[in-house]
């Protein structure tokens, strides 16, 4: 039977020859994954149901990444209550302040997770890994404890949609404009729980970057996981990475998908999702005169080091717009260290931004950049649905880093080659 890649890895992790779209199974997994948030929840359902040892202490991920360092007294005792826990069971991967980076990027850079791999996770950008190859998805948190516990989960196999790539990007272009108008295109339930896969001769002019940005806003489709084939841009990033052996799976030539969309990367524009959906899209030229109070850069979907790059190549020798304020955060310690390297933290300082150590707090409205009553913002991040921020009268745009410190310098939102729209 034709199979999509990502029926071929559910296959496999169910000792399965085939899987058919809607079949269900139990698939064995090779990583759990829960922050501070989401994880003690599983916890507290781990020990309600009796269970006392974890399935394999190697293959369980805590990352406390969303109210850190903690930013009040409740914080601090998820946060302690996590730490116990990983004591106790003596988790490998847990990663607190100092060493803690944003989850989604922090995994792939330590290597632990791989092409192959099945990845479940108590957040919903865990879809993030399909950038390498691998199954990834977003679950519950009793289903983590599930996880925890006997190492297995149940999957309904999704159906495919195909995203036939070619072309290359304009300068200024990325991952994130591409996602943005891929949701824009296919709406916030257009690829519900289907996986959405990328081929195509456009693929080979992705960075993994661009990758783990498209597959990172997988779910705000509605998808159950995003996935790119392992090519050379995969290995390279792999290598140095990952010391243990892969499988990288591509789709039968004749796999059925449900949709096929044909996408000439060429054709487009830097794009934004404005109020309240990720799927209220518009080329960034198009806005209109829309001021904003505070731009953001990083997250796990945009806080890589080439993201930074983009960010500070716009900032160097100049300073933001009077009123804003602008905040960088890159996503890993790793990143942060290269980034202080390069010289983009001073480029970053001189122009007025405050950089923030790696966190989720801005993304999510938690801390370190909550906006108040009617305040604007446009941010690199990957939700923009009411109150994501902050106030729910707040108004939060997503783009590309080039589009926010583009923003960043007018103080409105611009069409990405540095003029105000409203000039």
């Amino acid at each position: 039977m034709p199979m999509t890649m990502t029926q071929k890895i559910l296959a496999q992790a169910a000792g399965l020859k085939s899987v058919s779209s809607g079949q269900l199974i139990m698939a064995d997994l090779s990583l759990v994954l829960a922050n501070d948030i989401t994880a003690p929840v599983a916890i507290n359902e781990f020990e309600k149901a009796g269970f006392t040892n974890v399935f394999n202490k190697n293959k369980i991920a805590l990352v406390m990444d969303h109210s850190m360092p903690n930013k009040d007294i409740k914080s601090a005792e998820l946060c302690k209550q996590c730490r116990t826990f990983a004591g106790n069971q003596e988790i490998e991967h847990f990663y607190d302040v100092g060493r803690m980076g944003i989850e989604h990027a922090l995994l792939p850079e330590q290597g632990i997770v791989a092409p192959g791999d099945v990845i479940i996770g108590a957040d919903s950008h865990t879809c993030t890994y399909g950038a390498i190859g691998a199954f990834s998805t977003g679950v519950g948190s009793t289903d983590v404890a599930g996880g925890m516990a006997i190492g297995k989960a149940w999957f309904k196999v999704p159906g495919g949609l195909k995203f036939n790539l070619s072309g290359k990007f304009q300068p200024g272009v990325s991952g994130k404009d591409l996602i943005l108008h891929i949701i824009g295109m296919i709406g916030v339930d257009g690829a519900l729980y289907k996986s959405m896969e990328y081929v195509g001769s456009g693929v080979a002019n992705l960075t993994i970057d661009d990758r783990f940005t498209i597959c990172n806003m997988a779910i705000e489709a509605g998808a159950k996981n995003g996935i790119f084939p392992v090519d050379a841009i995969t290995q390279k990033f792999l290598k140095g990475r990952l010391n243990r052996p892969y499988t990288a799976y591509t789709a039968d030539e004749d796999a059925e998908y449900e949709q096929v969309f044909d996408i000439d990367l060429s054709s487009i524009p830097p794009t934004v999702a404005c109020p309240h959906l990720p799927s209220n899209t518009k080329p960034a030229n198009q806005l209109g005169d829309i001021k904003v109070d505070q731009v953001v850069i990083g997250s796990c979907t945009n806080g890589w080091l080439a993201d930074l790059e983009v960010a500070a190549n716009i900032l160097k020798g100049k300073h933001i717009a009077p009123g804003v304020r602008c905040i960088v955060f890159p996503s890993t310690p790793t990143i942060y260290k290269q980034a202080i390297k390069k010289g983009y933290m001073d480029i970053f300082i001189d122009a007025g931004c405050a950089v923030s150590t790696p966190t989720c707090g801005p993304c999510l409205g938690g801390h370190m950049g909550v906006l108040a009553e009617n305040e604007v913002a446009i941010a690199t991040t990957n939700r923009n649905f009411v109150g994501r921020m902050g106030h729910p009268t707040s108004k939060v745009y997503l783009a590309s880093p080039f589009v926010a410190a583009q923003s960043a310098l007018t103080g409105y939102i611009t069409d990405g080659k540095g003029s105000k729209n409203h000039a």
